[in-house]
């Protein structure tokens, strides 16, 4: 089951964005008890790793070019992980995409990933 992102648009550098990732609504996937990773592929380039949270700890970890910008987080309520963007510059246009961890109750050491979905276009210009 791939894994939905939204929230993604275009916004003026020094902005800010939300970006949700959640499974399908049928598919009775639960993130509760998986690492998840958020991803972004800029045109030309290969997919990058930028941010994890961990489904043991709530521990979470990032890539150095998002430290200090972006947010992760859960809502368990809600079976959805959140990416908050922000001072967005134009190099962080991308488009950005969810998976999960292959295996339960792991942190974000060395995940295993999987369920990539297509991924929400996040462009920053003026």
């Amino acid at each position: 089951v791939q894994l939905q992102a939204s929230g993604g648009g275009l916004v003026q550098p020094g902005g800010s964005l939300r970006l949700s990732c959640a499974p399908p609504a049928a598919s009775g996937v639960t993130l509760d008890h998986y690492a998840i990773g958020w991803f972004r592929q800029a045109p030309g380039k290969v997919r990058e790793w930028i941010s994890c949270i961990s489904s043991i700890d709530g521990g979470t970890t990032y890539e150095d070019s998002v430290k200090g910008r972006f947010t992760i987080s859960r809502d368990y309520a809600k079976n959805t992980v959140y990416l908050q963007m922000k001072t967005l510059k134009p190099e962080d246009t991308a488009v950005y995409s969810c998976a999960r961890d292959r295996v339960l109750y792991r942190d974000c050491g060395a995940p295993d990933w999987t369920s990539y979905g297509p991924g929400t276009q996040v462009t920053v210009s003026s």
